[in-house]
């Protein structure tokens, strides 16, 4: 077998894994058996994963299955946002411009009020920043496809067949820069989204312009969490950290390489300085 000591490295990490959740999944069950669950309103993830029973199969979840599906739940969104977050970041050290706007909406919205930093209130009275939120998933989707759809029976749409069992996938990236619905989709403009930012549907309900998080039934649950954490961080990072190029002659790199999400060929290389 190739890198057959990869392989070991694999296997042994997701035993580690399988292990670590195991434990707390079954402390969990312990604790529920013997004192019942102490608030109804307030449903536990893993509580669900217990109680699940699968049809066609009528049995619970094995240990692989539940640590597998706590794996992904807790791990999903950590490259995704960290991917988009570089992404973003990139953008704005290349296009100084649009740092300097942030930076301005944030002052006028903070004033001159003891507390400095920006706070989860705050971003709701950002716009703009929201607006670059969007353009950078836009043009820098983590994902360029979701996870792959299948049909049940024959279906017939917009004249194509799409046979039983054939696999579906969407093209996350050629979606959002699809030029009959972007004017000049791959430039880096967030004023595109100055208008409808606060009322952009980016979950697709309404029309299907970029889907970073997916669509429909399937769309990633999170997404709330997502917008709020890039939202946050770009605040805080632009607010009180100047970002720069290395140098007045070096340029950022936006070449793409895949990995688990699209990543930078070149991870980003800026000059900080704190603001005064």
């Amino acid at each position: 077998m190739l890198f057959r000591k990869r392989w070991n490295e694999y296997l042994n990490l997701q035993k580690d894994q399988k292990d670590i959740f195991i434990e707390l999944i079954r402390a969990r069950e312990k604790e529920n058996n013997e004192n019942g669950i102490d608030d109804e309103s307030f449903i536990c993830y893993v509580d669900t994963l217990l109680n699940i029973q699968l049809p066609e199969e009528k049995r619970k979840l094995d240990d692989n299955e539940l640590a597998a599906l706590c794996s992904e739940f807790l791990t999903a969104g950590t490259d995704t946002t960290s991917s988009a977050l570089e992404w973003i970041m990139a953008n704005l050290v290349k296009y100084g411009h649009v740092q300097q706007r942030i930076v301005e909406e944030i002052g006028e919205v903070i004033g001159d009020r003891e507390e400095r930093d920006v706070k989860e209130e705050d971003l709701e009275k950002l716009p703009y920043l929201k607006a670059v939120i969007l353009e950078g998933l836009r043009r820098h989707p983590p994902s360029h496809y979701l996870i792959p759809h299948a049909v049940t029976e024959d279906v017939i749409f917009n004249g194509y067949l799409v046979p039983k069992n054939g696999t579906v996938n969407f093209m996350v990236a050629e979606v959002g820069w699809d030029p009959t619905a972007w004017e000049d989709p791959m430039a880096f403009k967030p004023e595109r989204f100055e208008e409808s930012s606060s009322g952009f549907d980016v979950t697709s309900q309404t029309e299907i312009k970029m889907m970073p998080f997916g669509a429909g039934r399937r769309i990633c649950p999170a997404y709330n969490l997502a917008m709020l954490h890039l939202e946050y961080f770009v605040a805080n990072l632009v607010w009180n950290f100047e970002w720069k190029t290395l140098s007045p002659e070096s340029n950022v790199d936006l070449s793409e390489k895949q990995e688990f999400t699209m990543v930078m060929k070149h991870p980003l290389e800026a000059q900080i300085s704190p603001r005064n």
